[in-house]
């Protein structure tokens, strides 16, 4: 193992970085999208729509129709293309995954723990499933 994987020590004068800075280090990383955007490349065979949502939101809420439903626990395993749990879907690093929460927070740090799979296309959904919704975007009961 190299050093580049064991955690530093924080020294005493560093400030820790708070949710907020983080989220914007890892959105300038790469583009999000639009609700539209991702229902067009999805519906022409682009793009994977993965919802990361839990249970209870999506009971709730509903479905966005062919969006694959992976737990947020579980993103990795299922869409890492080298790994043993991967879906069918996980076909590649160069599959573009479009990762959906409830309004657009945890989808941004799942696409980013894809990127350091490798999978280099990975994005995530502005505003979340609720942007979708909002955007009358078909979502199912």
């Amino acid at each position: 193992m190299s050093d580049a994987n064991i955690p530093q020590r924080r020294r005493d004068d560093e400030q820790p970085t708070g949710i907020d800075e983080l989220l914007e280090r890892v959105r300038a990383r790469y583009a999000r999208v639009e609700a539209r955007e991702a229902f067009e490349a999805a519906r022409a065979g682009q793009a994977l729509l993965v919802d990361i949502r839990y249970a209870a939101l999506r009971e709730r809420d509903g479905l966005i129709p062919g969006a694959l439903v992976v737990e947020r626990n579980e993103l990795e395993w299922r869409l890492d293309p080298r790994g043993s749990h991967r879906l069918p879907e996980a076909t590649s690093h160069d599959v573009r995954a479009i990762v959906i929460c409830n309004e657009g927070y945890a989808s941004s740090l799942a696409a980013a723990s894809l990127h350091q799979l490798g999978l280099h296309r990975a994005t995530d959904l502005v505003g979340g499933f609720q942007a979708w919704k909002a955007a009358g975007l078909p979502v199912t009961s």
